[in-house]
């Protein structure tokens, strides 16, 4: 029973991290790292001659769909919402996610997108899910 709520928490975990494109950013700091979450310049919507309020709004869209499709996931493993919901929620959630860490790329975003890939590896290859819950 607790691997359930384990598992619930650490989607919302991954999920919440993506929150951090909404948060202001902090005031520099002298020898700091510049910070990576900045919806306003994409290394590929940019080129394509999107202005910085579209890249914007595609950003608030993923991290939207990205932080529902994990917080109902989350309500999945625990039992909440129907099992058969688990692939789906989960799927969503991860290429959500991958799209949006790739389009808004800083190196501190691989351990997410390998987050996301091993996500669509235990669902999409292995067919796994927490124990109770029948995908």
């Amino acid at each position: 029973m607790a691997t359930k709520w384990l598992i619930a928490v650490f989607l919302l975990a991954h999920a919440a991290v993506h929150g951090s494109f909404m948060a202001p950013r902090p005031p520099a700091t002298a020898g700091g790292p510049t910070w990576p979450f900045e919806l306003g310049k994409s290394w590929v919507l940019g080129p394509l001659g999107l202005d910085s309020e579209v890249t914007r709004m595609v950003g608030m869209a993923l991290i939207a769909l990205t932080i529902g499709a994990f917080a109902l996931a989350a309500l999945v493993a625990v039992g909440f919402v129907p099992a058969g919901l688990w692939p789906p929620t989960v799927t969503v959630g991860a290429i959500a996610s991958i799209a949006l860490l790739g389009l808004y790329f800083s190196p501190w975003f691989v351990v997410g997108v390998g987050i996301d890939l091993i996500l669509l590896w235990a669902v999409l290859v292995a067919s796994w899910a927490p124990e109770g819950v029948a995908p």
